[in-house]
């Protein structure tokens, strides 16, 4: 398969698992509100294996969101949010301890001023910043190292 296909596909099938991991996280009621544990955001660790996972998480995101009826700027801030840590988890990939840490201070930073400001939740920023960091701890930090640790033993990304 040529470069070109594989980083397509790679992307495209990333942002297909990142929908249906929202999805189910939603239908379980983790993917939304105060302290949220996205399955998905597990999924923030491929950059360490692929460049394509960076716009395949962000694609994955934008309609994980739309499709889960998230507010316009919710939307497109939350999506940053994620772009923004596969971007850090792809530049620090040669450290799996350290990689994880973007997504989940991108998330704990951005996130709160969308619970804030678009959905009007009751509290501080402080407050939503550690629920909302809790989460992504869980979601990138330990689901995300367990992923890296499954497939480090793979040949999938070769």
């Amino acid at each position: 398969m040529n470069n070109k296909t594989r980083f397509l596909t790679y992307g495209s099938v990333i942002a297909a698992l990142y929908v249906a991991l929202t999805l189910l996280a939603n239908a379980l009621g983790l993917a939304s509100g105060v302290i949220q544990v996205r399955l998905s955001e597990a999924l923030t660790i491929l950059p360490m294996f692929t460049p394509a996972a960076v716009p395949g998480l962000f694609v994955g995101c934008v309609l994980a969101n739309l499709l889960t009826g998230c507010a316009p700027w919710d939307v497109v801030f939350g999506s940053l949010a994620t772009l923004i840590g596969a971007l850090g988890t792809w530049k620090l990939a040669k450290n799996k301890w350290i990689a994880p840490l973007f997504p989940i201070l991108s998330n704990a930073i951005i996130v709160p001023f969308v619970l804030q400001y678009v959905y009007a939740f009751e509290g501080s920023y402080r407050y939503f910043f550690i629920t909302v960091g809790l989460g992504e701890i869980v979601s990138c930090g330990v689901l995300g190292l367990l992923l890296y640790n499954a497939l480090i033993k793979t040949s999938l990304f070769k």
